[in-house]
């Protein structure tokens, strides 16, 4: 009887992007790479620069990812994701067009244009199946007031809080609305970025006027919110219809707030897995998670954050994140190998989420 031989999917993975995360997904995408299973996946790494160009990186050292020098690999092509379905992706070679078969793309875009639904509909019409969530429930999760606007109806703690439109930002009554409401400090976020880009904890006044108009740098919706003092839990999830949370992490960012300096730059932050709470808060923390995961609508991964309060242990859910960090030092996949799967092993169960029967 002749062996079966079973053929290896081919998986793109997209990185890089134009958004104020583009570092942050060069660093994840080297740690997606290196932990796929090249004896199962054929892979091709597709990097969007920051002026929007998108190229095959042909190398196979992915330590270039985060330095910026695969740009520059000498064997690179032009590529694009062809919306027309059948076609997969498109690389340049001259004036040869070279078509690949792609049976999943992983997108480890993080921010405006990888995780707020726009990736995600170019590969819905070209019929190509992707990790993670689809367009409606990226892009509530992307922005943050709908967010707020969907755990609220389902019933969901959370922290206190405000839309400012960008356009308000020249009227003095702005300012007296958000301190008749919050005590300071408030936390000034905008609605729609991650890895905490833009995020300031406001203490007076001035401070408010300056992270409003930090904030507005980055869209035309603010959030504004009072301040919890608790612990920074987080808490990954892994599933479609069947989601299941990780074990509990804690962050303590030696900081003001685990701010992106904390995250990516400075050595400060400390993480805690499991994190430092009681058993019946640890369970809240995980069931609150798959109740947003749910309401959102997300499929694939997220990670959901929450403050946990230092006095009374309630659980406040912070956000949540449909493409989180995959870098090295990221809680996403070490929660999960805290939870017993392995990093290579959480890469080929969200492979199989994507694809499901349609998998070889």
């Amino acid at each position: 009887m002749g062996r079966i031989v079973l053929r290896k999917l081919s998986v793109c993975v997209l990185f890089g992007g134009v958004s104020p995360e583009h570092e942050v997904s060069l660093r994840s995408a080297e740690f997606v790479l290196n932990q796929m299973d090249k004896r199962k996946y054929n892979v091709f790494p597709v990097g969007i620069t920051k002026d929007g160009d998108w190229i095959l990186y042909t190398g196979e050292d992915y330590s270039l990812l985060p330095t910026g020098a695969w740009q520059d690999y000498p064997a690179n092509r032009r590529a694009a994701i062809s919306p027309i379905r059948g076609q997969g992706l498109l690389s340049f070679e001259g004036d040869c067009v070279v078509r690949e078969r792609i049976d999943v793309v992983f997108p480890v875009l993080h921010g405006e244009n990888g995780e707020d639904g726009s990736i995600q509909g170019l590969l819905q019409v070209a019929g190509i199946p992707y990790v993670g969530s689809h367009v409606a429930a990226s892009a509530v999760a992307m922005d943050k007031t709908l967010t707020k606007l969907v755990a609220d109806r389902a019933g969901i703690r959370q922290a206190a809080w405000q839309l400012v439109k960008v356009g308000e930002l020249k009227h003095q009554q702005v300012l007296d609305n958000l301190e008749s409401k919050f005590a300071y400090p408030m936390f000034v976020k905008p609605a729609g970025t991650g890895s905490s880009v833009g995020v300031s904890k406001a203490k007076d006044r001035d401070g408010l006027t300056a992270a409003l108009e930090k904030a507005a740098q980055y869209g035309g919706k603010i959030l504004v919110e009072e301040f919890i003092d608790g612990r920074e839990v987080e808490v990954a999830v892994l599933g479609n219809d069947s989601p299941a949370a990780s074990i509990c992490g804690e962050i303590d960012s030696g900081a003001e707030f685990y701010d992106y300096a904390a995250k990516y730059v400075t050595d400060t932050a400390q993480a805690y897995i499991p994190a430092r709470i009681s058993e019946a808060a640890a369970e809240t923390v995980r069931d609150t998670a798959v109740r947003i995961y749910r309401a959102v609508g997300c499929q694939g991964l997220a990670r959901v954050d929450f403050f946990v309060t230092r006095n009374s242990e309630e659980v406040v859910f912070n956000e949540i994140n449909t493409i989180p960090g995959f870098t090295s030092i990221s809680m996403y996949p070490k929660l999960f190998a805290a939870s017993g799967l392995s990093s290579p092993e959480l890469i080929d169960q969200l492979i199989g989420l994507a694809c499901g029967e349609n998998c070889p």
